[in-house]
């Protein structure tokens, strides 16, 4: 009896699926280009005028550029304007300020925070309290006490204000990059015959450096920039700082000398950029490790 095969049915091959790429997201490197135009248009438009002439000001659009590029507008601002003599003393008043909050600030930090003691977080909740305070309550009888004491025709008036006004800020966050250091490491340098001054120096200080820093520029930031304090302190012209000497490129009329005050303006902005460029990676490691505080 022969036997019968069964033919295998044909291989039919199977349609070769078609993976539909997704689509490049193109929106997101144009979204990011749109941003940084944004952020850098007002700088370049800032540093275009100061090139330009009273005269281009007022009969020419905003956008046009200048005809000359010649730095007399620098020079005037410079020499006329005085603005040599305010970034000195924009320097004088800021470099000791925010020495004094670090000083001040860091070691009351490691008080507070490492240190164990009766009324310690009462302590800290009256450095935050601080914080709530407005400056422009203050400045009246500041003024009064000052004029009293014979401080009013110095620099002294603006360090002694700015170092209060900023040390309950750089309390409360140099306590909360304390609290993110292990407990252990200071039990183990006292065990080690290690003391406060020993553990604060050599232990606390070194691993708070990006911490310091970003506290630092933070707060040098704050007190360049201010106007306020120092125009209300700063009793003769030769003791105004940056922000209060922009004030003498208008008169008294209303009449403003745009040239000369958008290049002490660039001068100023660009002096503060480059030292920003040249700490931004101290200032985006200090964040990230304030960050993961908890």
């Amino acid at each position: 009896m022969a036997l019968q095969t069964i033919d295998a049915p044909p291989v039919v091959p199977t349609p070769r699926v078609r993976v539909r790429r997704r689509p490049r997201r193109v929106w997101v490197p144009i979204a990011l280009t749109l941003l940084v135009l944004v952020e850098l248009y007002p700088m370049i438009w800032l540093v275009l005028g100061s090139f330009k002439t009273q005269n281009e000001f007022f009969s020419k659009p905003t956008w046009a550029l200048p005809e000359h590029f010649t730095f007399d507008n620098y020079a005037e601002a410079w020499n006329t304007g005085g603005l040599a003599r305010n970034l000195l003393n924009s320097v004088l008043v800021t470099v000791p300020s925010v020495l004094l909050m670090l000083i001040l600030g860091v070691a009351a930090a490691f008080a507070l925070e490492v240190m164990v003691w009766k009324g310690r977080h009462t302590v800290l909740l009256t450095f935050i309290a601080g914080i709530m305070i407005p400056g422009q309550m203050i400045l009246v009888p500041l003024f009064t006490v000052y004029f009293k004491v014979g401080l009013t025709n110095t620099l002294f008036p603006l360090i002694l204000t700015y170092t209060v006004m900023g040390l309950p800020l750089t309390v409360f966050l140099m306590t909360a990059y304390f609290r993110a250091i292990p407990r252990e490491i200071f039990e183990s340098a006292t065990v080690d015959g290690a003391g406060l001054l020993t553990s604060f120096w050599r232990i606390g200080v070194p691993m708070m450096k990006n911490a310091i820093v970003t506290i630092a520029l933070v707060e040098f930031f704050s007190v360049w920039n201010d106007l306020l304090i120092a125009l209300t302190f700063t009793t003769h012209d030769e003791l105004q700082t940056v922000q209060v000497g922009l004030l003498a490129f208008s008169d008294e009329y209303g009449s403003t000398r745009y040239g000369p005050l958008f290049a002490a303006i660039s001068i100023n902005l660009l002096g503060i950029l480059v030292l920003y460029l040249f700490l931004n990676k101290q200032i985006m490691t200090g964040l990230a490790n304030g960050s993961l505080k908890g």
